[in-house]
């Protein structure tokens, strides 16, 4: 009896140590999962927002201003929806098939859709069509840009400022991954919008007939079942950007990155964070946002908890209080609104000068 009392014990010793470890396993490899999206997101600037309620999921750096580069197409192509009728006839310029480097392949004095401008722009992101997009709706690239700004201003996107239809550079543009995150959640609210962006190939004709084959830039259409769509840009200032949402089930997210230092990583990050953002919902975790110090600074990332009250606040720590105090401005997000409670980005970092 006494063997079989101390097999039993030791069993039970056994099974005492493995629960131990199976727990503490598992709190780490949720740590680590947790604390990888800090590590594992290298663009400088990225959000993660529920498209039904504009509630945000997951953010780094969400307030930091950023070139946009193409993702401004998105913005033009809103206001044209809003503006023009889609079986409208315009005429291409001279002004607008001037406008380098990438282009649809349109001639001057030839006549087109706004429709067939609409894939030119979204599909190869072609700055000719999103000049002729401009002229045609506002008579002049300067007043479209003012119906721009004025719409981002309408759905809450302040932080953000277009200088042109495009995305080149220029001082003075620049856009945040939150505001990002809200002109893509309003795209979607258009049907024919939604559909272009998530078109991968099309084909569009001049009045004379002549076809331009037009392949979307987004190559994730190719591989991603839950993508709905999207926008990329990219410029030597603004690195790769990424707008796009993703649906499964009855659920969508829209997912926004500005910096990213290749197109293989803008794929990895997006795909993560779509995943990311589906996986929070479903288990109604805390949503998480980072902030960093200096780019690509992993052991300089801060978490923000979400609390009930739906508002992130910096945990209160002396190492977090006294970050927050020494990096100056502070500020929250509330609803997807943007009010003064935590730091989002470094002074000299909001990257404005195009």
């Amino acid at each position: 009896m006494g063997k079989f009392k101390v097999k039993s014990l030791k069993l039970k010793v056994n099974t005492k140590i493995l629960l131990y470890l199976l727990v503490f396993s598992l709190f780490t490899f949720h740590f680590s999962l947790f604390t990888s999206y800090a590590e594992e997101i290298r663009s400088r600037a990225a959000l993660v927002m529920d498209a039904s309620t504009g509630r945000v999921l997951y953010a780094k750096n969400p307030n930091l201003k950023l070139p946009p580069a193409s993702t401004t197409k998105l913005m033009t192509a809103i206001v044209a929806i809003e503006k023009a009728d889609l079986n409208d006839v315009i005429t291409i310029s001279k002004r607008a098939v001037s406008v380098a480097p990438t282009k649809a392949g349109f001639k001057a004095g030839e006549k087109v859709t706004i429709e067939a401008l609409l894939y030119a722009a979204l599909l190869r992101s072609a700055n000719d069509a999103a000049t002729a997009l401009a002229e045609a709706v506002a008579g002049s690239e300067a007043k479209f840009v003012q119906l721009m700004n004025r719409k981002a201003i309408a759905i809450g996107a302040k932080d953000t400022k277009f200088i042109n239809p495009h995305g080149l550079p220029g001082p003075g543009q620049y856009i945040t991954a939150h505001d990002l995150s809200k002109i893509m959640r309003h795209a979607l609210k258009y049907p024919r919008l939604k559909e272009i962006i998530g078109t991968r190939v099309a084909e569009v004709s001049t009045e004379r007939g002549k076809a331009l084959f037009l392949e979307n830039t987004n190559r994730l259409l190719w591989v991603d079942e839950d993508l709905v769509g999207g926008k990329t840009g990219y410029t030597r200032k603004a690195g790769h950007c990424f707008a796009c949402a993703g649906e499964r089930e009855k659920n969508t997210v829209v997912v926004a990155l500005l910096g990213s230092p290749s197109r293989e990583n803008l794929w990895k990050e997006a795909e993560l964070l779509i995943d990311k953002g589906f996986q929070i919902m479903a288990n109604k975790e805390e949503p998480v946002i980072y902030f960093t110090k200096a780019d690509y600074d992993a052991l300089n990332v801060k978490k923000a908890s979400y609390k009930k009250s739906s508002k992130f606040k910096v945990q209160s720590s002396k190492t977090k209080t006294e970050f927050a105090k020494k990096k100056g401005k502070i500020k929250t997000i509330a609803n997807g609104k943007i009010g003064k409670d935590y730091r989002v980005a470094k002074k000299g970092e909001d990257g404005n000068k195009g």
